[in-house]
């Protein structure tokens, strides 16, 4: 059977649902999981839950355990990436606090901004050690991306590298399930068509049985029923009339209209939550430390109310502490879940056809963003390979809008490749939120601290 591996499998939680997701279809029951990670303790736990959630499903896959990534890729025909370079700390942490400093606020500071600026330029020189390697271990593969900036980096491996990649996150789908439980109509009822690029990316359509629904998506906002975490999204529902995929918390720190230090207002009356990527890191370190004996042995029972004390310190939401409660007690009851990865190896393997939202060049997929810029679109995946949908135009406004990431993306990706230390003042001048806070002069100071405070996670630019 193929051989699948797994990069940055020390991400215990999430490698789980992608293992569960991939050995709960019988044709891929006796795959070789091949797990690669430089944590080797993080890594011996994912091994550990690999081998529970195979027997629990009655599969019989190889398991492999490498901390040598050349051996984890050697062979491989589909790559999945989920690691994150530079980790929480220190390089997180720094994302948030230099620009703290200088009066600039982020939630989740992966995507774009400053702090996705700076994840980018350390993360693409790995990733592109890593397509290396796999083009000349499986030149073959198929790279199923996950790993964040995903427009950044995926544009960067097709810029420079052979190997064929799709970038997958779960906010077209996610978002849909949000927005179909918010107007009380199933999902499996629902028909959208999305496209943009990846965190923005929006519903053209949004039907039943042929049925326009945003009117009932309207209904949300006349009758006062959005949900406090989501008013940055219907917001912007309102003034574009579209409703966008990504996060009301992502998506206030990609524009200029919501976070602003002179105005605490605004952060109250959208419920923004500051910082809250730091807040989320800390519970996931809390929750692995609190669940890791219990994960990796399932007669050793898990002490919630302990577990529920250090994630309470962690700052866990009341919902937080339900989920990690109701993994760890459920955790041999493997459900798959709305993540695409194992959905593309399956149908790529069984010809099963199959539309998911990946991210992909702009082949003249969306007619009025530049060429072989990142979009996210409908692909078609089946036993041809992977196929993306040709979208056309895009409203205008909304172009626009999108263009303005793509600019940020651009010269990002520019000084990634280059290694010229210009273009990456050039992105933050040009990223939204940065300009809308910062005069020139701290935005070169601000840069020029984060290049610094990274050291050896950057490599030595021009």
């Amino acid at each position: 059977m193929s051989k699948i591996s797994i990069l940055g499998a020390g991400s215990t939680v999430f490698a789980k649902n992608l293992i569960g997701d991939i050995l709960s279809f019988p044709e891929l029951a006796e795959s070789t999981i091949s797990l690669h990670d430089i944590d080797p303790e993080r890594l011996e736990t994912t091994r550990i839950v690999a081998e529970r959630i195979a027997k629990s499903l009655g599969a019989n896959p190889i398991i492999e355990a490498h901390l040598d990534r050349r051996a984890a890729l050697d062979g491989a025909k589909y790559v999945i990436g989920i690691f994150q370079v530079g980790g929480y700390e220190p390089c997180t942490v720094t994302d948030f606090e230099i620009p703290k400093k200088y009066g600039l606020r982020q939630t989740i500071a992966d995507t774009l901004g400053i702090g996705g600026i700076m994840r980018g330029l350390r993360t693409i020189p790995v990733y592109l050690d890593m397509c290396r390697d796999m083009e000349e271990l499986c030149p073959d593969v198929t790279l199923l991306n996950y790993v964040n900036p995903m427009s950044m980096i995926t544009w960067a491996i097709n810029k420079a590298t052979k190997i064929k990649t799709i970038g997958l996150c779960h906010s077209v789908q996610g978002t849909a399930e949000q927005i179909a439980r918010d107007i009380d109509i199933p999902l499996d009822e629902i028909n959208y068509l999305c496209a943009g690029i990846n965190h923005m990316a929006f519903y053209l359509k949004f039907e039943r049985n042929g049925v326009d629904l945003y009117s009932e998506i309207r209904r949300v906002v006349v009758e006062d029923r959005i949900p406090s975490w989501n008013k940055v999204r219907y917001e912007m529902l309102t003034r574009l009339g579209y409703s966008v995929t990504e996060s009301s918390e992502h998506f206030a720190e990609y524009v200029p209209w919501f976070i602003k230090r002179d105005r605490p207002d605004l952060i109250e009356k959208y419920n923004i939550p500051l910082d809250e990527y730091i807040r989320r890191c800390e519970v996931q370190i809390a929750g692995w430390e609190a669940t890791k004996a219990t994960l990796e042995n399932p007669d050793l029972p898990v002490d919630i109310s302990t577990m529920n004390e250090k994630l309470k310190k962690a700052g866990a939401t009341d919902w937080e502490l339900e989920w990690m409660a109701e993994m760890v007690t459920t955790f041999d009851d493997v459900k798959q879940s709305h993540e695409y990865g194992a959905y593309i190896i399956h149908s790529l393997e069984t010809g099963t056809p199959r539309v998911v939202y990946g991210n992909v060049m702009n082949d003249g997929l969306i007619g009025n963003l530049p060429q072989n810029c990142c979009v996210e679109v409908p692909v078609l995946v089946d036993k041809s390979g992977l196929q993306p949908t040709k979208v056309g135009a895009l409203p205008p406004h909304l172009v626009a809008l999108i263009q303005t990431q793509i600019n940020v993306q651009a010269l990002t990706v520019e000084a990634a490749l280059t290694k010229k230390k210009e273009h990456i003042y050039h992105a933050a001048m040009l990223d939204p939120h940065t300009a809308a806070e910062l005069d020139l002069d701290q935005i070169w100071s601000m840069v020029d601290e984060l290049i610094s405070a990274h050291g050896d996670w950057l490599p030595t630019y021009q």
